[in-house]
């Protein structure tokens, strides 16, 4: 199954969660290594809910992006998350 992801950047890492797996989050020092380890936090979520005899939760969060009429990016370019291609659950969003 594919979940939509919420990446944050903080002043020191970055963090990621599942809106559709409450409870389920990861830290790390990159974005490739939250995301990593955000995937074997959900595998192992997802397995103590099957040990409980819990459902899976089946994906519903939509992602999109809006523009904004003002530029809002104070992030300098050499940091900044490239946008990315949404596939699977969304309305029309197509970044990148």
């Amino acid at each position: 199954m594919r979940y939509a992801v919420v990446i944050e950047k903080s002043s020191r890492n970055y963090s990621a969660y599942v809106p559709d797996a409450p409870g389920c989050a990861a830290t790390g020092k990159t974005v490739q290594e939250t995301l990593g380890l955000l995937r074997e936090a959900l595998a192992m979520h997802f397995e103590s809910m099957r040990g409980q005899g819990e459902p899976i939760p089946d994906p519903q969060t939509l992602v999109d992006y809006i523009d904004v009429g003002v530029a809002v990016s104070s992030t300098p370019e050499s940091t900044a998350i490239p946008p990315r291609t949404f596939r699977g659950k969304q309305r029309g969003a197509k970044v990148g």
